[in-house]
């Protein structure tokens, strides 16, 4: 199913990139037990976690108390070290224990501070769940996201509980997807530190 629908123009394809991590590269570094999941509870796991992102949005908060909130329920419904792992890309092989996990403690709160701003667009809109489906190893979500004054527009989430829990890993607007730009820009931020990662995460605790 494709959605040619252009994305809110406040929420650009380019903005919203970094929202995503890479399915492909997510899923291998995923490990290696058989699903226990299915089609189903995957689509009701998104559905709930539609819900409380909905519930943030349209709080009546301000823009600091939402984005705490947002970082909770990022770190409550995504697979983060996941995602901070595969955004990191091999320098994660090297990386210490102690270094992955500052990481993730930063990378979590930069995804908080840059994207829950950015979720106060969503503010008077709905995201309706509308398929899902398995995709080797993983089922995708399919969601349309409605904004009054805007042309709807697909969001699709990729779910998997290999890790060990139900989470979403990875999210994709109109074929852009994070790991990929996300990715990037934190193998951007680190060649700028000459590979040193514990000066990355420093900086990661200061922007977003």
């Amino acid at each position: 199913m494709q959605n040619n629908a252009t994305p809110p123009s406040g929420l650009t394809r380019r903005r919203f990139a970094a929202l995503t991590v890479g399915a492909g590269l997510a899923a291998l570094a995923l490990p290696r037990p058989a699903l226990a999941l299915t089609t189903a509870e995957a689509r009701g796991l998104i559905d709930r976690v539609v819900a409380e992102l909905l519930q943030i949005i349209n709080s009546g908060q301000s823009e600091a108390a939402m984005i705490r909130e947002f970082e909770r329920f990022f770190a409550r419904h995504a697979d983060v070290p996941i995602i901070a792992q595969s955004v990191l890309g091999p320098p994660a092989r090297t990386a210490s224990r102690a270094q992955m996990r500052a990481f993730t403690e930063a990378f979590q709160g930069y995804m908080a501070r840059k994207y829950g701003r950015r979720f106060r667009e969503f503010i008077g809109g709905r995201i309706e769940v509308v398929d899902g489906r398995q995709v080797n190893q993983y089922f995708e979500i399919i969601s349309t996201v409605r904004i009054r004054n805007e042309r709807p527009f697909e969001l699709r989430w990729l779910v998997s509980d290999r890790s060990g829990q139900d989470r979403f890993f990875n999210l994709v607007i109109e074929g852009v997807n994070l790991l990929i730009t996300e990715r990037s820009e934190i193998g951007g931020m680190l060649d700028r530190r000459g590979g040193d990662i514990d000066a990355l995460i420093g900086h990661l605790r200061t922007v977003g």
